[in-house]
């Protein structure tokens, strides 16, 4: 049902549901990173796609992103959503961006859910409360509770990050690319940089700034087009 609303050009290719969110974007860098051909769909937010039953065919959590690889296990079409998921699937379809060796390998899956569970909700409260409606609310309590989380879990990674290059050490990975993005949001787009103290997280502001500078990156954060 999916492809009656988004018909597909090229129906041999993974194809993308998406919308460039912090968690939309995750997929789209990722999949720029290994180079595996994809086509990407904007799942409108504005006219309410995410709410279609065509999109609910794919994922009926009606969230981004979700994909549907033709070329999925065993040779069989496979429909995937949640973004720490697809992470770990491409990693695994490709063998990039998730080490080989178990112990390291489970680390790395340790620190997305470190994201899934704790950067990303957190801080998309922060967004509502201090960019969105949540910021007329004459009580800052709500408020006040996520961002003190927010600055708890920012300085969880910037201990973990001091001499490290990477969450992982020198090897960039699918940890990067999950939680990154959400961290340029939180400054970014959120305008919750001073809010949170950021300038008091020198190693995550140093590995931000390594991570938009890759060009995987660039593309990934402009996939797909937002509405005009």
């Amino acid at each position: 049902p999916i492809a009656t609303k988004w018909p597909a050009a090229h129906p041999d290719r993974l194809q993308l549901y998406s919308l460039p969110t912090p968690n939309g974007v995750k997929v789209s860098i990722m999949l720029e990173e290994i180079g595996l051909a994809y086509e990407p769909h904007l799942v409108n937010f504005q006219t309410n796609d995410q709410l279609s039953p065509a999109f609910l065919s794919l994922n009926p959590n009606n969230k981004i992103p979700a994909i549907l690889d033709p070329q999925g296990p065993d040779g069989k079409p496979l429909a995937l959503f949640e973004s720490g998921a697809i992470l770990i699937y491409l990693a695994e379809k490709t063998g990039q961006l998730l080490p080989s060796d178990a112990a390291r390998r489970y680390e790395t899956i340790q620190w997305v859910m470190f994201q899934m569970g704790g950067i990303g909700p957190m801080f998309g409260q922060v967004g509502f409360f201090h960019k969105f409606a949540g910021k007329d609310f004459e009580d800052k309590r709500p408020r006040d509770r996520y961002v003190d989380e927010a600055k708890r879990l920012l300085g969880v990674l910037e201990q973990h990050l001091e001499g490290r290059a990477w969450i992982m050490g020198e090897d960039y990975t699918i940890a990067d690319i999950a939680t990154f993005p959400w961290i340029r949001n939180l400054i970014g787009f959120y305008g919750a940089g001073e809010l949170v103290g950021f300038d008091k997280f020198p190693n995550v502001a140093r590995v931000l700034a390594a991570f938009v500078e890759r060009p995987a990156v660039i593309r990934g954060l402009d996939i797909p087009k937002r509405p005009a």
